[in-house]
């Protein structure tokens, strides 16, 4: 009679199934791409695939423009999403009037703090495993990262991340376009697999190899679905809204049973097509021209080649086993009129297989953003107007693609982050304002995407100020400055320009510095004054005196 656990095991290995067969023209195509963009990748997208630890990759690349072009395309999403020396996101309620309560203000400000604090600790390897996140963005269009609570020899409590291979991965959507479940398939040596389930939980085999130092490792798989039978008052598996089912491939068997309170995985696409599960990248998009700019860098380097080493033509008679030493001499290619007998094969212009060449390497670095982020650096004279419009066009462009992570990947995973540090104890206790209203909130993304977005105001403010000012020049009126309001309009500004709150004056130094101005004005009235009031008063001492030393009429 089957089992609970045999019926668990049938049915992920049928997905399993399924999910490799709607899949393998993703792997063939990330295949394709790993060869030119990628190669640590290859060879890494079908189940049971092997490659050898330090096993050389890189044969079939030329030309590694895509590759550097996917590493800049890491550092500029975690510049615009994830820049490590600023906060860039806050917590806030989702009920506005919870904002008036201080005690409430100061409890998401201080999670806000303590979130930050254990996604950069050490122990968390945030930073490293967010660029694999981006990477695989990039060349492949999915990312998946997986957060759960630390678990290492000191005991210490965290989080800890880890981006997955794509290869490793196979999701799954729900009806609203969300991934809600997937099948990692992944392995283990004896050891390892001991390590993690417990000896008691793993076949004979692994014991055996574990036993025997063995390295060769097995097949496993974890299936991570939404529970049927989820009851929250339940302390045990069933009480968790994901299920957690660990399977041995090699020998087929049942493993471990689990769960997880929140969906563990972050899961992004850069871009999604109707109907389709997993993203598309930039490199694919420009796939054709990695391709073809392989091609014109192999066709280069052989224009190269026979330029510094040519072909040599001869006459049939000519002489033979000529020799390409520096200083060697070479009898008879010389006829007695000084006329050559040898002759070099023409390589073609080698310049325009470089124009080419350039043509390609532009399109690559379209599609990685690159070329959005060499506009400084090509001109380094512009005005303050000018660097808020292009900060503006940086915005109207990244907005689609860049910002999506903020949904997709970034929302999920502050989610997750939340969920296990209030399940660790590692957050202050809610204030009961916050507890009725069940601990809603919101995320706030203050992250230079997030900036650029905005700087649409800034860039209409400017503009409206030079046309006032052009108006003013003109009539000299100088009342239209009247309209702006100043105080209001240039914090703003320097916040959507990420200048630090504390080169900003507070408002009680405004307030001195007002003070001030009026005070120092004021005593410019006086000084400017005083020489008319001493003449009134010298006028008014001198007709006093000649008043006082008239007669009387009698």
């Amino acid at each position: 009679m089957a089992t609970h656990q045999d019926d668990i095991m049938q049915e992920s290995l049928h997905e399993f199934s399924e999910m490799q067969t709607w899949r393998a023209v993703f792997a063939q195509q990330w295949e394709e791409i790993a060869e030119l963009a990628d190669p640590p990748s290859r060879n890494t997208f079908y189940y049971g695939s092997f490659n050898w630890p330090g096993q050389k990759k890189t044969d079939r690349q030329v030309d590694a423009t895509a590759m550097m072009a996917c590493e800049r395309f890491g550092a500029i999403l975690d510049s615009l999403l994830t820049p490590r020396n600023m906060m860039w996101h806050n917590l806030l309620p989702d009920m506005d009037y919870l904002m008036k309560n201080r005690q409430v203000r100061l409890w998401f400000e201080n999670t806000t703090r303590q979130l930050f604090k254990y996604r950069y600790a050490p122990i968390a390897n945030f930073s490293a495993q967010n660029q694999g996140q981006y990477k695989s963005l990039g060349n492949f269009g999915t990312g998946c990262m997986f957060i759960d609570r630390y678990e290492g020899p000191d005991r210490s409590k965290g989080l800890r991340y880890k981006s997955v291979p794509l290869g490793q991965m196979f999701l799954r959507e729900n009806h609203q376009g969300l991934v809600d479940g997937y099948s990692r398939w992944y392995r283990l040596t004896g050891r390892q697999a001991i390590q993690k389930f417990g000896k008691e939980n793993v076949p004979e085999a692994l014991v055996k190899a574990a036993e025997k130092c063995l390295m060769a490792p097995f097949d496993f798989l974890q299936r991570v679905v939404p529970r049927e039978d989820y009851d929250p008052e339940r302390l045990d598996a069933k009480g968790k809204m994901f299920a957690s089912y660990n399977l041995c491939l090699q020998p087929e068997c049942f493993i471990t049973e689990g769960g997880y309170k929140s969906f563990p995985m972050a899961c992004s696409r850069y871009t999604q097509t109707p109907g389709e599960i997993y993203g598309r990248s930039p490199a694919m998009m420009v796939l054709p021209a990695i391709k073809t700019l392989n091609a014109e860098k192999r066709d280069f380097l052989t224009q190269g080649h026979r330029a510094a080493s040519p072909v040599l033509l001869t006459t049939d008679d000519g002489v033979v086993d000529f020799s390409m030493r520096p200083g060697a001499l070479n009898k008879g290619g010389m006829t007695s009129e000084g006329r050559p007998l040898v002759g070099t094969m023409p390589t073609g212009d080698i310049k325009v297989t470089k124009e080419m060449m350039d043509e390609e390497r532009a399109l690559i670095n379209d599609a990685f953003l690159v070329s959005l982020f060499q506009i400084l650096t090509e001109t380094p004279q512009m005005s303050a107007t000018e660097v808020i419009e292009r900060t503006n066009e940086k915005g109207i462009l990244l907005a689609p693609s860049v910002g999506r992570q903020q949904n997709e990947y970034l929302g999920p995973m502050i989610d997750r982050e939340l969920d296990l540090l209030a399940d660790m104890n590692l957050l202050e206790p809610m204030p009961p304002a916050l507890q009725e209203a069940k601990g809603e909130y919101q995320v706030m993304y203050t992250s230079p995407i997030s900036r650029a977005m905005r700087a649409q105001e800034a860039s209409g403010f400017m503009r409206t100020l030079e046309t006032a000012t052009s108006i003013a020049n003109a009539t000299g009126d100088p009342s239209v400055y009247d309209m702006f309001d100043l105080e209001v309009a240039l914090p703003e500004i320097a916040d959507i320009q990420a200048v630090p709150q504390r080169w900003m004056a507070a408002p009680e130094m405004l307030a001195q510095k007002k003070q001030a101005r009026q005070q120092a004005a004021e005593k410019q009235q006086q000084i400017q004054a005083a020489p008319a009031a001493a003449a009134l008063v010298k006028a008014q001492a001198m007709a006093a005196k000649n008043g006082g030393g008239q007669q009387p009429q009698q």
